[in-house]
C-alpha cells in the first residue's frame, strides 16, 4: 500500500487519534464524592470568587483548542471543518506526543469572521490557548487580529507563524552555513497568502535585509492600487528598491527563495541568476516548487523543504508544541513577536556547531530536547516581555 492508502486503512481501524482519558480515579463514594458532588462545589465557589484559579483548580492551564472553519485545510482547500477533523486531530495528538499539551479539536460550521469570532470568544475560558489551523487569506488575519484583542490567551495561527518562525530557525542556520548575513539578504518569497505574509513580517523583525513579495500577479510593489488592504500593508515593509516584475525578476541577484505557493514554479534557470551560493526552501506540498535534485543541479548551496523523504524537512512540529507549552507554563496572555523570535533562535540552538552543514540545517523532528528548548526559551521571552502572569519558569 502507498501511504495514502495506509493512512485510510489506519483512521479506519483506529476511530480517531485522540480520546479523553480521566486523571481521577473514581471507585468508591468518597472518591465520587470529592470528584463530583457535593464535594466540586468548593473549588467552583473558589472559581467563581477568583476566575485565575481556574488554572489550578481544573486542566484549563494545560489544555489548548485546536479550531478550523475548514476553509484551507493542508493542500485540499476549502472542504470544510467536518472533512478537516482527521487534521485537527492529528495536530491534537502531536501537541500531546511532544510537548505532553491536552489539546482538543474544534471544526467551526460557519465562514462569517463574526460569528467565528464570537463562537471562539464564548468557549474561550474553557482554555489556556487557542490554536486557529487551516484558515484561509484573508479571513484568518481578521479572526486573529480580532481575538488577540478580545481574550486573554495567547491566540497562535500555526500555518502563519508556526510556518514563519521554523523557516526563521532555517535561515539563521542556513546563513551560518552559507557565511551570509541576515541584514545583508536578499530574499524572495513565492506567495503572498497567509504564510507568506506571516513569514515576511516574521523575517523583517529577525533582521533580514530586503525581502520581495511575489503572488500571482506578480511582484508585490507599494503604490499598486491594485493590492488588496493585506498586501498594501506589507508592500509598505517590503521590496525596498521598488522593483517590478515576475518572480524571475525578483530572483535575479537575491540570497534566498521560499516557496509557499504550488509546484513548478521555480525553475533551474530562476536559481542560476541568484547570487552566490543560494538558499532554496521550496516548501509547497506534496509537491515542492523544485525538486531538491534540480535545485542542487542548477546551483542551490542549501535545499530544504516540507517533505520528510529529503533533507531540511521544514516543519511546524518543531515549534507549536513547545512554544505552546512555554506560554502555557507562565500563563502568558499572548504569544508576541519577542516570545517568536526566541522559539527560532531556539529551534536553530538544537543542531549543534559540529552537526550544522548544507543538508542539516534543522533538527529532527523527533528530537525530545527541541520542546525543551524552545519552552523554556519561549516563557523567559513572555517574562521578559511583560505578557506572563507567572514571573517564574517551573
Amino acid at each position: 500500500m502507498d501511504i495514502m492508502e495506509k493512512a485510510l486503512e489506519f483512521h479506519k481501524r483506529i476511530k480517531g487519534k485522540i480520546e479523553v482519558v480521566s486523571r481521577a480515579k473514581i471507585n468508591d463514594r468518597e472518591s465520587l464524592s470529592v470528584a463530583y458532588t457535593p464535594g466540586v462545589a468548593e473549588p467552583c465557589l473558589k472559581i467563581k470568587d477568583d476566575p485565575e484559579l481556574s488554572y489550578e483548580l481544573t486542566r484549563r492551564a494545560n489544555l489548548v483548542a485546536v479550531i478550523t472553519d475548514g476553509t484551507a485545510v493542508l493542500g485540499l482547500g476549502d472542504i470544510g471543518g467536518l472533512a478537516g477533523m482527521p487534521v485537527m486531530e492529528g495536530k491534537c495528538a502531536l501537541f500531546k506526543e511532544f510537548a505532553d499539551v491536552d489539546a482538543f479539536p474544534l471544526c467551526v460550521k460557519s465562514k462569517d469572521t463574526d460569528e467565528i469570532v464570537r463562537t471562539i470568544e464564548l468557549i474561550s475560558d474553557s482554555f489556556g490557548g487557542i490554536n486557529l489551523e487551516d484558515i484561509a487569506a484573508p479571513r484568518c488575519f481578521e479572526i486573529e487580529k480580532k481575538l488577540k484583542e478580545r481574550l486573554d490567551i495567547p491566540v497562535f495561527h500555526d500555518d502563519q507563524h508556526g510556518t514563519a518562525i521554523v523557516v526563521g530557525a532555517a535561515l539563521i542556520n542556513a546563513c551560518k552555513v552559507a557565511g551570509k548575513k541576515l541584514c545583508d539578504l536578499t530574499l524572495v518569497i513565492n506567495g503572498a497568502g497567509a504564510a507568506g505574509t506571516a513569514i515576511g513580517k516574521f523575517l523583517i523583525s529577525l533582521g533580514v535585509g530586503n525581502i520581495i513579495m511575489v503572488d500571482i500577479n506578480g511582484i508585490i510593489c507599494e503604490g499598486d492600487e491594485s493590492l488588496s488592504d493585506a498586501h498594501k500593508e506589507i508592500s509598505k515593509i517590503t521590496n525596498n528598491r521598488h522593483i517590478k516584475g515576475s518572480l524571475a525578476d525578483a530572483l535575479k541577484g537575491a540570497d534566498v527563495f521560499v516557496g509557499v505557493s504550488k509546484p513548478g514554479l521555480l525553475t533551474p534557470d530562476m536559481i542560476k541568476e541568484m547570487n552566490d551560493k543560494p538558499i532554496i526552501f521550496a516548501m509547497a506540498n506534496p509537491t515542492p516548487e523544485i525538486m531538491p535534485d534540480k535545485a542542487k543541479e542548477a546551483g542551490a548551496f542549501i535545499v530544504g523543504t516540507g517533505r520528510s523523504d529529503f533533507p531540511n524537512q521544514i516543519n511546524n512540529v518543531v515549534a507549536f508544541p513547545g512554544i505552546f507549552k512555554g506560554a502555557l507554563s507562565v500563563r502568558a496572555k499572548d504569544i508576541n513577536e519577542e516570545m517568536k523570535l526566541a522559539a527560532s533562535f531556539a529551534i536553530a540552538s538544537c543542531v549543534t556547531n559540529d552537526e550544522l552543514c548544507a543538508d542539516y540545517i534543522l533538527p529532527d523532528s523527533f528530537d525530545r530536547k527541541i520542546p525543551k528548548a524552545v519552552s523554556k526559551a519561549v516563557a523567559d521571552a513572555a517574562i521578559k516581555s511583560g505578557v506572563a502572569r507567572i514571573k517564574e519558569v517551573k
